[in-house]
């Protein structure tokens, strides 16, 4: 029954990635303030980027780029969360 659980998140988390090119195209709350209060060219940037600005290279459609961005996304975080669960359970077990 647990099993169910984590692959119903991911069916959930990959299905929120795939319809993510309908969402609002306006800068979230924070890059709202940093706009409106003038700061956002200070802003520090990311030391590395995968995906750059939600844009898969080779990509020429946007929409397509930016689901491709999130299934990866998705699926990194989601490897990476079910690994250290592993490890923990492991650890818990031994």
């Amino acid at each position: 029954m647990k099993t169910k659980w984590w692959i119903a998140g991911l069916s959930i988390a990959l299905l929120l990635a795939i319809i993510s090119p309908i969402a609002s195209a306006f800068p979230d709350g924070l890059e709202k303030v940093a706009e409106d209060h003038g700061f956002i060219d200070i802003a520090a940037t990311s030391p590395f980027s995968v995906v750059p600005d939600y844009t898969f290279p080779g990509v020429e459609s946007e929409a397509i780029a930016t689901i491709l961005a999130g299934i990866l996304g998705t699926l990194v975080l989601f490897g990476l969360g079910f690994g250290l669960a592993s490890m923990l359970k492991s650890k818990n077990e031994a």
